[in-house]
Formats: structure tokens, C-alpha cells, sequence
């Protein structure tokens, strides 16, 4: 089955816990974490519309200077989701250069940022080219339970886990997949085109049955164009399936209440991304530097129902030994 989603980590397992969605047929990619994203090609990175960050720990942060350094100029707007103090943090990063000749560039950048307070509220401000980014202040919004970002075709979600402070975990949820069957469309003399985005759209935002939805494709014989409704289209083309769901945990404590939290988030997640930072035998040490062992990482995912699972962040002591951490990891999924 062909996902809306295709993810894949940016660094290897021992190096920083960064993920790259892109999302299919939308000339698009989200962003999990902004730590080491040099092995991203430019291109890569002008394709992305959203960032989210679990929080600002160097590994997890850094790399928001090498994206600002590729799209500036290049590319209109982004969107940066944090946690608390995440729109100082933004602010301080892009005061800390000069902008005297960016007000010039052809192709102004607007920065949106969002702050996840803890009370509830989803502070947001704006930072644009044009002004040098100046911080542009915007009036606050109520948190709509812990959905970060409601889109036609997706919707991110996230909720804080302790990692000694609060720490984002995110779950990418696409809310549909709509399966094309080729056959339906000869039976209906049309066929496949661009138009088909453009019905999926429809169908996924709840678009009436009378939308007319241009039909336009070519074939040998030439360009066809056929207009149609949404509910002329809806059930002869497209097959409706429960859409993929991705979870995306960096950085916490193993705790009831951590895993509580997850399980609201990402209860028979399709696809985990979790920590595994620490073998077992170094148990104490992940307690101190508040990090899962493989075990718990294992634990928390057969806890959840993970229906399959992606080892991240391992402790560059285990460097030789990362076939051990990722056999203790699966061995706690499977029970």
C-alpha cells in the first residue's frame, strides 16, 4: 500500500534524532527534530513546510542555523512548533546576526513560530525578512486538546513527556488514504491526471457532493478534459482506508506517567520512532541523564501496540555494539 507518508531518519542511529517526512503528491516534507540536518540536500530542505521540536537541547536544536542559511531568499515561509520559551529561543537565534541587505531579497522569509505553553495556551509570533526579523507578536489561541497542526490531509499532534524538563512527543497522522483503482477510472472513460490530488482533497476535507472537479489527463490520443462531481467520483474511484499514523519519541524518563501520555498520543501506532539510548546493564545511568534504556524503549512499544518500531538516539559509548541495543530493543517489543 502506497502511504501519503515517506519517512526516514536523517543520521544514523548514533547521531543526532532527526526525521524527514516527505509528503507525498504535496511538493512537501515535515520535520521532527532540528539537530545535524547537513546530510539533507538543499532541495530537501526547501521542501519543507513545518518543523517540529521536541526540544531546544543542542542535538535537538542546533541545526536551525543551516536551514535558515539554505531557505533565506530561496523560500516564502516556514513554520517552527516548540515548547516552552521556544519563541525566545527562535528570537535570540535570528537576532544573533546582522540584516542590514535581507529587506532587499527578491523573495522575502516569513518565520512563523509557535510556543506550546504548558498552561494550555499556543503562543505565536512572526518573524519576517522584511523587518529584519523584528519578533511581530500575535494574540494566543487555546490548545484544541493536543492537536498542533489540522490540515485537509493531516494532522500532527503532541503532548509533553518529562525528560527532567518538558519535552514534546509527536504522533503524524494522515486522515485518510485514499487508494486509486485504475480500472474504475477506464470503466469511467477517464484518465489518471493531476486531478486526482485534487479529488483525494476533496474527499478527505468533506467536500459536497455537487463540487465539480475539473478532469484533465493525456493519453496516446492526446489532453482529454471532462468535468465530474465529487459524487459522481467519490465511491467508483477511490477506496477509503484508515490513514497511516507515526509516532515520534526523543528524550524522556521511564515512567507510568510517561507512558500514560504516550498511549493517549499513539495507542497501535503503525510506525514508532523511539530512544533507545542505553543497554539495560547501564540502567542507573540512563535514570541520571533521564534517557530509556532499549528495554524500556522495547517495553513502551509492545505497551502501545506499535506495529513496528525504528530505534533512535544510541549512546555513542555503544559505537561497535549498536547490534546488541537494537536486539534488546526488539526483544521487549515482542513480549
Amino acid at each position: 500500500m502506497r502511504y501519503l507518508f515517506e519517512p526516514r531518519l536523517v543520521n544514523d542511529t548514533f547521531g543526532d534524532p532527526v526525521l524527514y517526512v516527505d509528503v507525498r503528491d504535496e511538493r512537501r516534507a515535515v520535520l521532527f527534530d532540528l539537530g545535524d540536518i547537513t546530510a539533507l540536500a538543499p532541495r530537501k530542505l526547501m521542501r519543507l513546510s513545518h518543523v517540529f521540536v521536541t526540544h531546544a537541547h543542542m542535538d535537538h536544536f542546533s541545526g536551525f542555523d543551516h536551514l535558515l542559511r539554505v531557505v533565506l531568499g530561496r523560500k516564502s515561509s516556514l513554520t517552527l512548533f516548540g515548547g516552552p520559551c521556544f519563541i525566545a529561543r527562535v528570537e535570540h537565534k535570528l537576532q544573533a546576526y546582522t540584516w542590514n541587505v535581507v529587506d532587499r531579497y527578491a523573495t522575502a522569509l516569513v518565520v512563523d513560530v509557535y510556543e506550546i505553553g504548558l498552561e494550555g495556551l499556543v503562543h505565536h509570533a512572526r518573524f519576517s525578512s522584511r523587518s529584519g526579523f523584528v519578533r511581530e507578536a500575535l494574540p494566543p489561541s487555546e490548545r484544541d486538546d493536543d492537536v498542533l497542526l489540522e490540515e485537509a490531509t493531516i494532522r500532527v499532534r503532541g503532548r509533553f513527556v518529562d525528560h527532567g524538563i518538558p519535552c514534546l512527543a509527536f504522533a503524524l497522522e494522515e486522515k485518510a488514504h485514499l487508494n486509486v483503482d485504475k480500472d474504475r477510472i477506464s470503466a469511467l472513460a477517464l484518465g489518471a491526471g493531476p486531478w486526482l490530488s485534487e479529488m483525494k482533497r476533496a474527499v478527505v476535507s468533506g467536500a459536497p457532493d455537487a463540487q465539480r472537479i475539473e478532469v484533465r489527463w493525456r493519453d496516446k490520443n492526446g489532453e482529454h478534459t471532462s468535468m465530474r462531481t465529487v459524487g459522481e467520483l467519490r465511491d467508483v474511484v477511490l477506496d477509503i482506508t484508515p490513514g497511516q499514523r507515526i509516532g515520534y519519541v526523543s528524550d524522556l524518563r521511564y515512567t507510568e506517567p510517561n507512558v500514560d501520555i504516550l498511549s493517549q498520543l499513539m495507542q497501535g501506532v503503525d510506525l514508532l520512532y523511539i530512544e533507545g539510548v542505553f543497554l539495560e546493564e547501564d540502567k542507573s545511568h540512563a535514570e541520571r541523564k533521564n534517557h530509556l534504556t532499549g528495554r524500556q524503549a522495547g517495553e513502551i512499544a509492545r505497551r502501545l501496540g506499535a506495529k513496528a518500531i525504528v530505534p533512535v538516539h544510541f549512546s555513542p559509548r555503544y559505537a561497535g555494539r549498536r547490534a546488541e541495543l537494537v536486539a534488546e530493543i526488539h526483544a521487549a517489543w515482542r513480549g
